[in-house]
C-alpha cells in the first residue's frame, strides 16, 4: 500500500511540474491537489487556492497535529538549461521547478496522509494543508487558513531539510531606510550631500551586532541589499533609499529588532514592511522531535524562511530534498529523496499517533 501510494504521489510531482503555479496563481495545481485526494475517497475543501482536509476520525476532544507544505513556485530564473516546466527523470533526479522547493516535500505529505487517514484511534487528529503563497508571503496563503481549519496544536512544516530536524528557524524583518539630504545642482558646493553619508551609514551595518546570539539559530543577520539614489547626472538628490533584509533569532521578536534600529541605526527613518514573519521553534523534548532523534535525524537551526513563520503553536520543519537547490536554476529532488522521505514521516508519526 505505501509503495503505491508513494509512486502515485511522485506521478502527481511530475503533473505539479508541468502546471504553472507562481504564488496568487495556484488555481491549476490546486485542482490538481484536490482530485488527487478525491482519488482515494477523501473529502477534501478549497479556500482561495489552498487545499485542505482532515482524517477520517476526527476528535474534537484531541490534540491537533498538521500537516503543511506548499505548491506555489517562484519564477525560473534567467540560469536554467532544461525546461523548467517538464518534470524529467535522469539518473533519479528529477528535474523541474518546485521539484524540490516544495513540491517533493508536499507530496511526500500528502502520501503520509493518506496512509493515516482511515486509522481509528490516533492520538492527533490529522489536518492537512496544500498552501498558497508561500514564496510571497501573500494574504491568501497558510495564514489565511488558520481561522478556517481547526485549532492546531502542532505543526510539521514541508521544507527541504534532507530529512533532519529544523527544531528552529529564523524570522524576517525588511527595513526600508532613508538617508536624508539637501537636494542640490551638481556645480554648486553641498556639504549634505545624502550620498555621501551613504559609506559611514553602510560601515555601520556592517558593523553593527545583536547582543543576544541563540544557541540554535546563532546571532541575527542583518543584511544591506539594496541601494538607490539619484535620477539625473547634475542634480544632488534629497535622499538614498535602502533595503535592509534581517534575520531574526528566537531571542528576539520582530518588534524589539525594529525598536533597536529606529532609536540605533544612522539612517533618518527606518520603516519595517511587516513584522509578522517572526522566528519559530519546537521544544526538543518535544514528542515530535524525540521520535526523529530515535530514527537518527540530526537536529538544527534553519535560516531560511517558510509557513512556520505565521504559526503560533510548536512547529518542526522537515521534508526531503536539498534547500540549497531552491530557487536554483535545473532544480531538482532525488526520486529516492521522496521515496525515504515517505518512510520517515509514517515512521515519525507512528511513534507519535
Amino acid at each position: 500500500m505505501k509503495s503505491a501510494i508513494t509512486q502515485h504521489a511522485i506521478d502527481l510531482l511530475k503533473q505539479l511540474i508541468e502546471t504553472p503555479s507562481f504564488s496568487s496563481e495556484e488555481e491549476q495545481t490546486a485542482t490538481l491537489i484536490d482530485n488527487w485526494l478525491r482519488s482515494y475517497d477523501i473529502p477534501c475543501k478549497r479556500t482561495d487556492n489552498n487545499v485542505w482536509a482532515v482524517n477520517k476520525y476526527f476528535d474534537e476532544n484531541k490534540p491537533t497535529l498538521l500537516l503543511n507544505s506548499h505548491h506555489d513556485t517562484v519564477k525560473p530564473n534567467n540560469g536554467y538549461t532544461k525546461d523548467p516546466f517538464k518534470a524529467s527523470v535522469e539518473d533519479n533526479r528529477l528535474y523541474g521547478l518546485g521539484s524540490n522547493d516544495a513540491g517533493g516535500c508536499l507530496v511526500a505529505l500528502m502520501a503520509t496522509f493518506v496512509y493515516f487517514y482511515n486509522l481509528e484511534n490516533l492520538k492527533y487528529n490529522l489536518v492537512l494543508v496544500a498552501s498558497a503563497e508561500e514564496e510571497s508571503s501573500g494574504d491568501k496563503g497558510l495564514n489565511s487558513m488558520l481561522s478556517v481549519i481547526p485549532a492546531i496544536d502542532v505543526a510539521i512544516v514541508g521544507e527541504p531539510t534532507l530529512m533532519h530536524l529544523a527544531v528552529a528557524e529564523k524570522g524576517l524583518v525588511v527595513f526600508d531606510a532613508l538617508i536624508k539630504g539637501t537636494p542640490s545642482h551638481a556645480a554648486h558646493p553641498n556639504l549634505n550631500n545624502p550620498i555621501y553619508k551613504l559609506g559611514g551609514v553602510l560601515k555601520w551595518f556592517e558593523e553593527f551586532s545583536f547582543e543576544k546570539k541563540s544557541e540554535v539559530l546563532e546571532e541575527v543577520k542583518m543584511t544591506v541589499t539594496q541601494v538607490n539614489a539619484g535620477k539625473q547626472h547634475n542634480a544632488v538628490p534629497s535622499e538614498v533609499s535602502l533595503v535592509i533584509d534581517v534575520r531574526v533569532n528566537d531571542c528576539y521578536s520582530n518588534q524589539e529588532i525594529a525598536d533597536i534600529l529606529i532609536l540605533s541605526s544612522p539612517c533618518d527613518t527606518m520603516t519595517p514592511r511587516s513584522l509578522r514573519l517572526n522566528s519559530s521553534s519546537i521544544p526538543v523534548d518535544h514528542d515530535l522531535v524525540q521520535a526523529g532523534i530515535a530514527l537518527g535525524r540530526s537536529t538544527y537551526g534553519s535560516p531560511t524562511l517558510s509557513d512556520q513563520a505565521v504559526l503560533t503553536c510548536p512547529s518542526l520543519k522537515l521534508g526531503p530534498g536539498d534547500s540549497r537547490r531552491s530557487h536554483s536554476a535545473d532544480e531538482f529532488i532525488y526520486v529516492y529523496e521522496i521515496e525515504e522521505g515517505v518512510d520517515i514521516y509514517i515512521e515519525l508519526l507512528e511513534k507519535v499517533l
